[in-house]
């Protein structure tokens, strides 16, 4: 009966039910879209690790972040290349520059100098121009989602990247930076002409390491016969990219809070919602308590009308934020939902629900069952 009752009263009113619906739609939307651009965004600052093919990454003791590299002696490979369990290793660069404009202006850019023949470090993909863009003359690769910076250049226009020519080889999509700064990839040796500094210092080391062996025990030996250097996985050092970022600027507390404020709305909402409709009948639940209905199956009514509400919510917000997703996100902007962020956006917003009941059941324990005999 208690069950009956709890449906009926619930659907009876359908514009109250749709206002706790919207709330739940509301929170379930903000969590995961939220979730997703935060995971979208932060995943740009291990974008080059990530993409990188490599084992391992070695660098100048410290390193903290792939953007800010701080220059090692290049001539320290030879000793990498010697560790047992070493496949390959290649030297990266990484450095700022300025890419000249068609308006007489500047852009900044990150110059990513890879190796010529290897696949480590080449993160992007080429999607316009020849698959061997690089291994033309003073050839640069940048990224599609970039070209409104660095207004439109076609396959083949020379510019000029630190006061040196440039042709625009190649174009990948979809490699943008944590920072503002466009990629621009480049030779590994002709990456020097491009950002200046010191030729004999590179930024980076990628180790490829031969088929099972343990990449923990060949950082350890490479740090070992290397002092001055940090060698860490590469899963590693995405992670603490993502770290360094996460820790420098106030991302997660932002994201953090306008998710807060969502599942707040859906809590004032939902409890609203079913304190009204218990207001609206509060002589029909007197009447069930004059019947000798308890206080547990009182509170099971409420749960009932709670988990109806939150399972009707979850479901549409989580269609409708599949449907966001698909049509909204992109490079810029990417919308990354783990499946895990599904879940725990719906277990979230479920317990918020059963506990916005407590704020109806509060006022129907002050309800005196004898009004409604006197009455």
């Amino acid at each position: 009966m208690l069950w009956n009752i709890a449906f009926r009263t619930l659907f009876h009113d359908r514009g109250k039910l749709i206002a706790g619906l919207i709330g739940v739609i509301f929170s379930v939307v903000l969590v995961n879209i939220q979730g997703g651009l935060f995971f979208g965004l932060i995943r740009k600052a291990s974008l080059l690790v990530d993409r990188s093919n490599a084992d391992i990454w070695v660098g100048h003791q410290g390193m903290h972040n792939v953007d800010f590299p701080h220059g090692i002696p290049e001539r320290w490979i030879h000793r990498i290349r010697s560790v047992p369990g070493v496949e390959r290793a290649e030297p990266m660069r990484i450095a700022f520059s300025e890419i000249s404009l068609p308006d007489g202006n500047f852009e900044g850019v990150m110059v990513v100098g890879v190796a010529e023949g290897s696949d480590l470090g080449r993160a992007y993909d080429i999607v316009e121009g020849p698959s061997d863009a690089l291994t033309y003359r003073n050839s640069v690769i940048v990224d599609q989602c970039d070209d409104e910076k660095l207004f439109e250049p076609d396959i083949g226009e020379i510019r000029e990247i630190g006061g040196q020519r440039a042709r625009i080889s190649g174009k990948s999509h979809g490699l943008l930076s944590f920072l503002v700064t466009p990629y621009v990839f480049t030779d590994y040796e002709r990456s020097i002409n491009f950002s200046g500094g010191d030729p004999s210092l590179a930024s980076y080391f990628l180790v490829r390491l031969q088929p099972g062996i343990d990449a923990n025990d060949v950082c350890e030996e490479i740090r070992r016969r290397l002092k001055d250097v940090t060698a860490v996985p590469a899963e590693q050092y995405a992670a603490t990219s993502i770290h360094f970022w996460l820790t420098r600027t106030g991302i997660g507390l932002s994201f953090g809070a306008a998710t807060f404020l969502g599942l707040l709305v859906g809590l004032v909402m939902v409890a609203q919602t079913l304190y009204a409709m218990v207001l609206d009948r509060i002589s029909e639940f007197a009447t069930l308590k004059a019947i000798g209905s308890s206080e547990s199956e009182i509170i099971l009514l409420l749960a009932a009308q709670s988990t109806v509400v939150a399972s009707l919510g979850i479901a549409i917000g989580v269609v409708i934020t599949i449907l966001i997703r698909h049509f909204f996100s992109t490079p810029r902007a990417a919308i990354e939902i783990p499946l895990g962020l599904y879940f725990a956006s719906a277990g979230l917003v479920f317990f918020i629900c059963l506990c916005a009941s407590a704020l109806p059941y509060l006022r129907i324990r002050r309800v005196d069952p004898h009004t409604v005999l006197q009455g």
